[in-house]
């Protein structure tokens, strides 16, 4: 059965206006460079050339899937099958019409990260690998982001997809370099409602980004005081939680 690229459930779950409704307004230069920003995705340097070589040869299938083929995926090494999982994603999903753009981006935390794939989803052979290789992934993409101080689109679905509580201080960190990417709060907050820490599920900010009356592009406003809320509930989860176990 095809699989459905996660926000595509997620819009039809939620009340959304009808799109003839929505006035198509150009954002400002600096959300639009924020735009751009918010879906880079990190690119590992190991054999990348040698990975992106193979997509480009990659071929639909009668599903429209662009999947490696077994004996060449199995003859890759760890580093390189990382590599092609951050890089692409195997399985075609069916996007959505597209949304006007979203006024002031970098103004906002949203209640969730873009998608790293566009129409584009990890297939089940690669989410496999992630959760299979848990503590590789989480050690590499640690690697990658500490040269960068950058925390990719693709990054941050790997950290959800695996649930890598563990990396809470790490995140923190890199967000703190330049307190830029509101993306990586985001992915805090899920981390924390993942593993439905309670002070954070019977807050406002969860109850106004993921309550039955919201929507996909929900968000808070960024500001010094949501911010600095955020990493306190996530570094209270974190000593509680997660050090512990």
């Amino acid at each position: 059965m095809k699989r459905i690229l996660p926000l595509l459930s997620l819009l039809f779950s939620f009340p959304l206006f009808a799109q003839d409704d929505m006035e198509w307004k150009e954002a400002s230069k600096e959300s639009q460079a924020y735009h751009a920003y918010r879906i880079k995705s990190s690119e590992p340097p190991y054999s990348i050339t040698k990975i992106k070589g193979l997509i480009k040869k990659l071929k639909s299938n009668e599903d429209e899937d662009m999947v490696m083929d077994q004996k060449v995926y199995l003859a890759l090494s760890l580093r390189e099958k990382f590599t092609y999982h951050m890089l692409h994603g195997e399985s075609f999903s069916q996007n959505c019409d597209a949304m006007p753009p979203i006024q002031d981006e970098q103004k906002k935390i949203f209640a969730y990260v873009p998608d790293a794939f566009d129409e584009w989803a990890w297939s089940e052979r690669q989410t496999k690998f992630l959760s299979s290789n848990r503590d590789s992934v989480i050690a590499l993409m640690k690697e990658c982001i500490t040269k960068t101080n950058r925390v990719g689109v693709n990054f941050k679905q790997a950290i959800l997809e695996i649930n890598a509580r563990e990396m809470i201080p790490f995140l923190i960190k890199i967000y703190n370099v330049n307190k830029k990417d509101h993306d990586i709060l985001t992915v805090l907050m899920h981390l924390m409602k993942d593993n439905e820490y309670a002070p954070f599920m019977t807050s406002s900010s969860y109850k106004k980004l993921f309550g039955e009356n919201s929507n996909y592009q929900e968000f808070l406003n960024y500001n010094k005081a949501n911010e600095e809320l955020i990493i306190k509930r996530a570094t209270e989860f974190y000593n509680g939680n997660v050090a512990k176990n």
